[in-house]
C-alpha cells in the first residue's frame, strides 16, 4: 500500500491526541501532504477502529480516493495546503482549553512568551462558520496568515507544522498557552508582553538548544 507508513503515523497522531487529552471522540482530524495531494482521516470513524488503508488520498482539486470518505473539514485542510507550501501537516481537535476561549471568540494574546511558538505575538480566533463549509476554510485560512496556528470560534484549534510531529508538538503547545491565559483570566488581568519583548524572545529562540533550519521554536 502506497504511503503504508505515514497512514500510520496518522493513526497514531489521532489515538495520542484523544489519549493526551487534546480531542475527544472522532472530532479531530489529521492530514499529510504527500505528492499527489494529502492524506486526510476518514470521516467519522473511530480512531482505534482505522486501519492504514481507510485513510484517504485526496488531491488539491478536492477529488478523494479510496473507499473512505475524507473528515468533513477537508476544505480547510486542501485551502492550507494549496496556500502555505512550507506546510507538511495539519492537525484540528477539541482540546478543553482552545475549545474554551474559541466559544468566548477569543485570540490568545502574548500572556506567556511562548506564543512564538505560533509564528507572532499572538494566536487569532477566526470568526465562526458552519464546520466542513468553504466559509470556515476561508476564515481559518485568514486566521492562519503569517500564523502557524489559529483558534475557530464556538469550536477548536488548528495547528499547522513541516512534519506531522512538529504539528503535534504545536497542539500541545498551544493547548498549554490557552490553558495559562484562561487561568490567569480568573485571577485577574493577564501582563501582555510588549511587541518588542516578544521580537526579542524570537531572536533568542535563533539559535537555542539543537536547532535546525527550519525547526519550529523550543524552549528550555
Amino acid at each position: 500500500m502506497k504511503y503504508a507508513a505515514l497512514r500510520g503515523e496518522i493513526i497514531a497522531a489521532c489515538l495520542s491526541m484523544n489519549r493526551r487529552g487534546l480531542n475527544q471522540g472522532v472530532t479531530g482530524n489529521i492530514s499529510a501532504r504527500v505528492s499527489e495531494g494529502f492524506l486526510i482521516t476518514p470521516s467519522g470513524m473511530e480512531y482505534d477502529e482505522m486501519k492504514p488503508s481507510d485513510i484517504v488520498l485526496m488531491h488539491l482539486d478536492g477529488t478523494h480516493e479510496g473507499k473512505r470518505r475524507p473528515s468533513s473539514e477537508w476544505r480547510f485542510h486542501r485551502d492550507i495546503m494549496a496556500k502555505k507550501t512550507e506546510v507538511g501537516a495539519v492537525a484540528h481537535m477539541h482540546s478543553m482549553f482552545c475549545a474554551t476561549l474559541s466559544c468566548l471568540r477569543m485570540d490568545i494574546p502574548a500572556a506567556h512568551y511562548m506564543i512564538v511558538v505560533g509564528g507572532g505575538n499572538s494566536i487569532r480566533c477566526a470568526p465562526y462558520a458552519t464546520y466542513g463549509t468553504q466559509e470556515l476554510a476561508d476564515k481559518a485560512l485568514k486566521a492562519l496568515e503569517g500564523r502557524n496556528a489559529c483558534l475557530l470560534a464556538n469550536h477548536g484549534m488548528i495547528v499547522t507544522g513541516p512534519t506531522l510531529k512538529k504539528a503535534m508538538w504545536l497542539a500541545v503547545e498551544v493547548e498549554n498557552l490557552a490553558a495559562q491565559y484562561w487561568r490567569a483570566l480568573q485571577v485577574g488581568k493577564p501582563n501582555i508582553l510588549s511587541e518588542k519583548e516578544v521580537a526579542a524572545v524570537i531572536e533568542q529562540f535563533r539559535n537555542y538548544g539543537q536547532v535546525k533550519p527550519g525547526d519550529l521554536p523550543r524552549c528550555c
